[in-house]
């Protein structure tokens, strides 16, 4: 299970108080609300988080043992249950005088050890002797960034993990919010068990030519007016580059063109991509000559 961390998804300090966590909710919420965000998938996940940071945080003996078993939390009742069991059966063990009690001398990982196949001093094995004893190492969690057009292409990034080098591919299509598991690039796993998790999240910053949804781009392009009019040729942006489309004599504002395949890569479908929206914007002459103001004064007269 990955770790989430709840201060981070409000936004507070380990020391807020109530009041803070009830303020910070509420201002994220109205953010975030399924209501203001139809259809967006990254929105409802980020607020479903953030229902779940409220409802752990808010309730103090839920944010009690938040604080003191992290992604474990939920079970927080059953580790004190078996931090006594061990007590009393190490007390047992050594008639009641001078056993090694839970937290005298005992590393706190010993006893996250006994719930997990530990003998409990028994038999002849101590506690700490079972090779049985393996766990998995705490997952970690990291964001990266990215541009639109980096994630429209499949490329590699290293990380820097707990003092290692870890390059990853990244195919093209990711979206923001999305987030990917890579195994056992975690914390070192303990007494010899399995690392933890890297979950990675992926944010991707707004670009200043396309807007995607989906797999789809939009994108709003400036039509010449005598263009429009008349008819003729533009330059239309593409991921790929420059392409010039036809523009059909009459052409209104806002006018829609789709150009087929010409959008966004589909996450791991190599060869298959959305579709690129492309609005028309007429831009209207500016700093007329007096010839021109004259021929423009002719055609009103005609109409």
């Amino acid at each position: 299970m990955a770790y989430i961390d709840y201060y981070k998804i409000l936004g507070i300090p380990k020391t807020a108080t109530v009041d803070e966590i009830k303020k910070a909710y509420r201002k994220q919420a109205r953010k975030l609300h399924p209501d203001l965000n139809p259809n967006d998938k990254v929105a409802e996940q980020k607020f479903k988080e953030l229902n779940e940071a409220n409802e752990v945080l808010s309730n103090p003996e839920n944010r009690k043992k938040y604080d003191k078993y992290g992604e474990n939390w939920k079970h927080g009742e059953e580790y004190e249950r078996q931090s006594q069991q061990q007590r009393q059966n190490r007390s047992a063990q050594s008639g009641g005088f001078g056993g090694n009690q839970f937290g005298e001398g005992e590393d706190f990982s010993d006893f996250f050890q006994s719930m997990f196949g530990g003998s409990g001093g028994f038999g002849g094995q101590s506690f700490r002797g079972s090779a049985s004893n393996k766990f998995k190492g705490q997952d970690v969690s990291a964001e990266l960034t990215l541009s639109l057009r980096d994630a429209a292409k499949t490329h590699q990034q290293t990380f820097d993990i707990n003092g290692k080098k870890v390059r990853i591919t990244i195919p093209a299509g990711v979206s923001d919010g999305q987030k990917i598991k890579l195994k056992g690039h975690g914390n070192p796993g303990h007494n010899g068990g399995p690392n933890g998790d890297l979950y990675i999240t992926f944010n991707i910053s707004p670009d200043k030519d396309f807007k995607r949804i989906d797999d789809n781009l939009f994108a709003d392009v400036d039509l010449p007016l005598y263009t429009a009019v008349l008819g003729g040729e533009v330059l239309i942006k593409t991921l790929d580059g420059e392409v010039k489309l036809k523009v059909k004599p009459e052409t209104q504002n806002d006018t829609v063109v789709r150009l087929k395949g010409k959008g966004f890569p589909v996450y791991k479908k190599e060869g298959q991509n959305g579709d690129l929206l492309v609005t028309y914007k007429i831009k209207l002459p500016t700093n007329l000559s007096t010839k021109e103001k004259e021929l423009f004064e002719e055609l009103q007269k005609l109409k």
